[in-house]
């Protein structure tokens, strides 16, 4: 078997320290042939070293993982990009999916593990634990048979709060334009970032968008 050549895109210089020593025990697997600190220098560099494999964070510090997945895939779209990250979140996970990773791996998974999905995603075998793999089957089945979505939880003011966050308004803004007090606004804006699993609000313009709630009406 070839070895695997490996791309490792982290912010955190000590986990892509560790991830490569650990890489080299297993040389007879896989070779590191660079390591990327940002999404961008990541699609550069996967143009550059061409690696079988792009081992890839989500939280970066220009642009998340799942959106430099997407490019990857766009332009190289023989390299498998596998996720790599602490996010244990469904919204993370189906975007992945969307994305077209070959896999989405926690960072607490053992070190003989990461080499087996490793090895399986060289044959063209998803890289995710069962509990991964059970998560992904219920999310199709939830938009399958049409049971409700993360998006179907919001009301119908969440539904127009978002929608203006994705246009750029401020919560004065929203709170002016809905004839809300700021204060309502931000119970809102909380509860949609529960709902949806995200962050901030930044995550939230995106999953806007992604959806296509831009284009509702206010």
């Amino acid at each position: 078997m070839m070895t695997i050549k490996v791309l490792i895109v982290d912010d955190h210089k000590l986990f892509r320290q560790g991830l490569r020593s650990l890489m080299s025990t297993r040389d007879d697997i896989v070779e590191v042939v660079g390591e990327a600190s940002t999404a961008t220098e990541a699609i550069k560099l996967t143009g550059q070293l061409q690696p079988n494999v792009v081992l890839m964070d989500i939280y970066m510090p220009d642009v998340n993982g799942l959106q430099a997945t997407r490019e990857i895939k766009k332009l190289f779209p023989e390299v498998a990009v596998v996720i790599l990250t602490s996010s244990e979140k469904d919204s993370h996970l189906f975007e992945a999916v969307r994305a077209e990773a070959a896999g989405y791996l926690l960072k607490n998974l053992d070190a003989d593990e990461l080499f087996n999905m490793l090895e399986g995603v060289a044959k063209g075998e998803a890289a995710m634990t069962r509990a991964m793999a059970s998560r992904v089957l219920k999310g199709i089945a939830r938009q399958e048979f049409g049971e409700q979505s993360e998006l179907d939880t919001l009301t119908e003011r969440e539904i127009t709060v978002l929608h203006l966050v994705a246009q750029g308004e401020s919560n004065p803004q929203i709170g002016e334009k809905l004839s809300i007090s700021v204060n309502t606004v931000k119970t809102h804006l909380s509860n949609i970032l529960k709902k949806l699993q995200l962050d901030n609000r930044a995550q939230a313009a995106a999953y806007a968008v992604e959806h296509g709630i831009t284009s509702s009406a206010d």
